[in-house]
């Protein structure tokens, strides 16, 4: 049988030999962190603290505001300097609580002691993981507890782990898979706690052989959980696209995965599920890659959540050469920075910095219609078409396309001959689309 996969996709430069070897390296703050309450999807949480108090680490400091909302835990003990606009990686100003660092990180009472999960109710872990504030670390930031909450919990029969990591250049989750995958096992198991009906699968590119030779060997005596090897090609970790390759199921934009039956998380939020209901420990970290030919030394950092992003270049030796573009994120779904005097978020997944900008070199030329984007869409739209809607701002059109079951992956743009900036245009329109519905 051949390897699990999808129709469509891209084969990009994967240029993750630069990181897949590097340790995983604990990277300490030194300055102020800051904390955007808007670090998820959804409602931004509410404030707990004000100018001048004093924190610990562990200690949740802005509260969910609203259903779809999430927690935001201090990574660090010390006093509240301000609750104010900063910027963040995408260039909003978003209002944050800034923390002056003791040094200290004195914890609240009670993180890191072990808990057995299964003596937990499902609210119980449900409650944990809300508390913990973990969302979505693949980088949509999806509130996890949400996630873990659907209609009917016996409709579920698959939970599926994200290990596909198909974005080029990123290697922190391998690294994880690598380093700790006792725990990723483990955290999958607390999920499966609350689907009694699931099974448990993790889907990893067979471009990580190290990682699901290790997988395997830890869940070889579980009944209940299996590793997919998955085809490398991207993308491959894409939420439809891998549900698609691990169980032959469709989802589309108008559906959610529980409605196939089927739950997703990506590596690091499955840990951080592990860490959080067994060690007691909430979301304060996030694993970064820092990577790109104009970095000194590409690696790997376990990094507290509100560090500058200044900070992490630092640590990976400063650059050889000065990049020509950053890019928060990898060069395929990430988005270029034009300042780097932000701080990491739990949708940070990496900083990929480029001496050479690909895509400013190129200049778009007329579609010369060879429909290679049509081939490579993970979606199985007509980009060609959505690209002439686009460019007339025609949203009813772009609409009738089905331009909203673009997924933003970027195959389209990547394998165009003609470097039309097509995701681009996408991501607007589908703005534009969702704007109207909301209206109606």
């Amino acid at each position: 049988m051949g390897l699990a996969t999808f129709k469509g996709g891209v084969h990009p430069y994967e240029g993750k030999e630069l990181s897949e070897s590097k340790p995983i390296q604990v990277l300490m703050p030194k300055g102020e962190l800051v904390f955007p309450l808007s670090q998820h999807i959804g409602a931004p949480a509410n404030p707990l603290v004000k100018k001048g108090d004093q924190v610990l680490a562990g200690q949740i400091i802005a509260e969910a505001g609203g259903f779809i909302s999430a927690n935001v835990v201090c990574s660090v003990s010390g006093t509240v300097k301000a609750v104010e606009p900063r910027r963040v990686a995408n260039g909003a100003m978003v209002n944050s609580i800034v923390v002056e660092n003791d040094g200290e990180y004195k914890t609240v009472e009670g993180v890191g002691e072990d808990r057995d999960y299964t003596k937990l109710s499902k609210e119980e872990i449900r409650k944990i993981v809300k508390d913990a504030g973990i969302v979505g670390l693949g980088g949509a930031g999806f509130p996890t507890h949400v996630k873990l909450t659907p209609k009917d919990d016996a409709k579920i029969d698959y939970v599926i782990v994200n290990g596909a990591e198909c974005e080029p250049y990123l290697t922190s989750d391998y690294r994880l898979m690598m380093e700790e995958p006792e725990k990723v096992v483990g955290g999958l198991k607390v999920i499966l706690q609350l689907f009694e009906n699931a099974k448990g699968v993790i889907g990893v590119e067979n471009n990580k052989p190290e990682a699901i030779k290790k997988l395997q060997e830890l869940v070889k005596d579980e009944p209940k959980i299996t590793v997919c090897e998955l085809l490398t090609k991207y993308p491959q970790g894409g939420e439809r696209s891998l549900i698609y390759a691990v169980t032959g199921r469709k989802v589309n934009s108008s559906m959610l995965p529980a409605d196939v039956g089927c739950i997703v998380d990506n590596v690091d939020t499955v840990l951080s599920i592990y860490n959080a209901v067994c060690k007691s420990t909430p979301l304060m970290r996030r694993i970064v890659t820092v990577t790109g030919d104009a970095i000194a030394n590409p690696q790997n950092f376990n990094v507290k959540l509100g560090t500058n992003y200044e900070e992490l270049i630092e640590a990976a030796g400063g650059f050889k050469q000065d990049p020509e573009k950053v890019i928060n994120g990898g060069p395929m779904m990430g988005q270029a920075m034009f300042d780097l005097h932000v701080p990491v978020m739990k949708n940070s997944s990496a900083l990929t910095c480029m001496t050479k900008d690909e895509v400013a070199a190129n200049e778009p030329t007329p579609c010369i219609r060879c429909g290679r984007c049509v081939d490579v869409c993970p979606s199985h739209i007509v980009p060609v078409l959505m690209m002439k809607a686009a460019m007339m701002n025609d949203a009813e059109s772009f609409e009738r396309l089905n331009g909203m079951e673009c997924v933003e992956c970027g195959s389209c743009a990547y394998i165009c001959p003609a470097k039309r900036p097509l995701t681009q245009a996408f991501k607007e329109m589908r703005k534009v689309v969702a704007a109207n519905r909301r209206k109606k």
